[in-house]
């Protein structure tokens, strides 16, 4: 009996200990945790606790990450158009969680295929490298967009300086009938710099910076040139128009006199295979089993 009663309120002691306990966990840490992640984001509670993650990680990296790899992180980010609104400390995380990610696949890999467990640390590597070639890709598919739309934004800007126009009329024009895009998108942002005070100069080479294009490079340098010498703008407008339109057919051309080159791998992979088959399948048939189809 006195064994029995022992249990029982045993049994109770560890009940009320386990639920003190996890009372406890949750006032003191889960509770403020929901909170902030509410205050982070009121809409998406799912988003805010993301968010909430996201920012005790970037506390711990601040210790080991360098301002150079920051500052090239953010210029990269900026030369992507911020994609998905990205800041550089959550870039970093991203890289940690996808190397995390890709060494488990690893380790999974290696322990099914009974390989050395050192092969996973390959695999933490390209979760790692993973990322900046994602980042990368959306630069350069950034850049094609602005190369395709610039000829014609640029047309547009300089027949609105030779109508009469000052240079902020004008790019204001383009960024309402232009080719909508990530180049009218640093337009309207360069027209932000210039109506808080910024000038001509400062304004076209922080959208420079911004865009990281020698296309974009050129036409600033030659606009600051222009301001600076007191040259005409439409004058200049126009030359810069006439060579992007030269450099548009010579990348056609170069584009066109790679084709050939660029054809010749499926030619010999896929194609000629099957020539040989339907040309030289009969004879060999035949010459094996005496047959014609």
């Amino acid at each position: 009996m006195a064994t029995t009663l022992i249990l029982i309120f045993s049994s109770i002691g560890l009940a009320l200990a386990t639920m003190l306990i996890i009372i406890g966990i949750y006032r003191n840490y889960l509770e403020p945790m929901i909170q902030e992640a509410k205050e982070l984001d009121e809409v998406s509670p799912s988003k805010g606790f993301k968010r909430y993650i996201f920012n005790r990680i970037i506390g711990v990296n601040k210790a080991f990450v360098g301002d150079d790899y920051l500052k090239y992180l953010r210029k990269r980010l900026i030369m992507a158009g911020e994609p998905r609104g990205l800041s550089a400390e959550d870039f970093i995380v991203l890289q940690e969680l996808w190397a995390i990610g890709f060494f488990i696949v690893g380790m999974l890999f290696c322990i099914l295929t009974n390989i050395s467990i050192l092969w996973s640390i390959l695999f933490l590597i390209a979760g790692a490298v993973y990322p900046i070639i994602w980042l990368k890709d959306m630069v350069a598919k950034r850049h094609r967009l602005i190369t395709k739309a610039l000829p014609y934004n640029l047309d547009l800007l300089t027949l609105s300086v030779e109508a009469g126009m000052d240079f902020q009329a004008a790019v204001n024009k383009v960024v309402e009938k232009g080719i909508q895009g990530p180049l009218v998108d640093e337009l309207h942002y360069m027209l932000s710099l210039l109506k808080v005070g910024r000038t001509r100069e400062e304004a076209l080479k922080i959208m420079d910076e911004r865009i990281g294009l020698p296309a974009i490079t050129s036409f600033v340098n030659a606009l600051i040139q222009a301001d600076r010498m007191g040259t005409s703008l439409g004058k200049v407008l126009r030359i810069q128009s006439e060579t992007l339109r030269d450099q548009r057919a010579q990348r056609a051309e170069k584009l066109a006199q790679e084709a050939p080159v660029k054809m010749l791998f499926p030619l010999i992979v896929f194609i000629f295979p099957t020539v040989f088959m339907v040309l030289f399948g009969p004879i060999i048939f035949q010459f094996f089993f005496g047959e014609v189809f």
